[in-house]
């Protein structure tokens, strides 16, 4: 199976994660519960460390009551 990663594009999104969720007052474990997603999941893609789902994204910008679009606005 061949993977697809941009590293440089996973670093930009998962800095603009933090961000927001910083913003939002959140930490990661509380974005975690509230996403329905593991606390790693979370750490791993803050962390550039795996490439998220879009299922695992539409969870996160739900939990932070945002647009999906927004934790892509990171502009490379």
């Amino acid at each position: 199976m061949s993977t697809i990663r941009n590293q440089t594009y996973l670093d930009a999104f998962g800095r603009n994660l933090r961000r927001i969720r910083k913003e939002k007052g959140l930490s990661m474990e509380k974005l975690a519960h509230d996403a329905g997603v593991e606390y790693s999941q979370v750490f791993k893609i803050e962390h550039a460390q795996t490439n998220a789902t879009i299922s695992t994204i539409h969870a996160i910008a739900k939990a932070l009551k945002i647009p999906e679009k927004e934790l892509f606005d990171f502009g490379l």
